[in-house]
């Protein structure tokens, strides 16, 4: 009998690990699938106002440091420098933003934003608030910035858990802070 009942804990035991093991399985993929609707929505209230994803990311990126050096933005929005350098060539043909050298190093180039991309970064703010307004009606002040803490958490814990390579020194770098006390925005990014 004392056996029957320490094989049974050993299930039970097994059943809380597993029950534990799906549950946060399932709410990695809740944090991942509320990423991706929110950028695929995000995505189609921005068509209108003829940005791709692409662009407004770069768009909204810049805002949070306008002249960024080519190769840096390249890095911190971790794609390559050649698909970034096309990317940057069809905004500057389409008006949305503007090469210049720098001061210091004229090979390097500096990217700027243009009045035609801030009218769009205003758009994105209005379309952003009313699309946030919706999602998040439902969830009271205090539970949003538990959600921002919690989440928070799970992003530093993410940090400190992977090898000391790029993504580590992004983050560490302040590349993408946590968003505590801070407005968030398309993509969880502070477009301000």
């Amino acid at each position: 009998m004392a056996y029957a009942r320490a094989a049974g804990r050993e299930i039970i035991g097994m059943r809380r690990i597993s029950d534990s093991y799906e549950r946060d399985l399932r709410l990695s993929y809740l944090i991942h699938d509320v990423s991706r609707l929110r950028r695929v929505t995000f995505d189609q209230l921005m068509k209108p106002l003829g940005a791709t994803r692409a662009q407004w990311w770069v768009i909204a990126f810049l805002s949070r440091q306008d002249g960024m050096m080519q190769t840096r933005l390249a890095n911190e929005l971790d794609v390559g420098k050649a698909s970034l350098g096309g990317l940057i060539d069809r905004l500057e043909s389409g008006g949305w933003v503007a090469r210049h050298p720098d001061p210091v190093d004229r090979r390097a180039k500096r990217i700027y934003l243009t009045a035609k991309s801030r009218r769009l970064l205003r758009e994105m703010r209005r379309v952003d608030r009313e699309f946030n307004a919706v999602m998040l009606k439902d969830i009271s002040a205090t539970e949003r910035d538990r959600m921002v803490n919690l989440l928070s958490h799970i992003k530093n814990a993410i940090v400190r858990a992977s090898p000391r390579g790029t993504v580590h020194k992004k983050l560490r770098a302040g590349a993408a802070k946590p968003a505590i006390g801070a407005r968030a925005s398309a993509n969880g990014m502070d477009l301000y």
